[in-house]
């Protein structure tokens, strides 16, 4: 009998906004904070949709500059939130497992009390 394995390599690896040719609008390092950067590209995403709603009454024929601007904003929003994914990932895992634990846990305090009841 012939079995067919297929391997799969995965590299969890996320490319750098650099190598995919687009500009890095938070700082780079190791200590980043998650949460201040997407507050900070949130507030600046905020005011160019509100510069390019002036600027689509005003000057109508200016719009592709502030449309870039807001694409390379989810860009950015988007690579960061794609960074957190692993961490995601483990949390989701530990809650995950916590609860398998715990409902065992019941099941055999359930176990114990039916055993104990059953021999009195």
């Amino acid at each position: 009998m012939k079995r067919y394995y297929l391997i799969f390599l995965t590299d969890d690896i996320l490319p750098s906004l650099e190598d995919q040719g687009v500009r890095q609008l938070y700082p780079k390092g190791p200590n980043l904070d998650f949460k201040k950067e997407l507050r900070s590209l949130n507030r600046e995403l905020q005011l160019h949709i509100l510069e390019l709603a002036d600027v689509l009454i005003a000057r109508p024929s200016q719009y592709a500059r502030r449309v870039e601007d807001i694409s390379l904003i989810f860009k950015n929003l988007h690579h960061l939130l794609n960074s957190l994914r692993p961490h995601q990932g483990r949390a989701t895992l530990i809650h995950i497992l916590e609860l398998q634990i715990q409902r065992r846990k019941q099941a055999v305090d359930d176990i114990k009390r039916y055993v104990l009841m059953g021999t009195a």
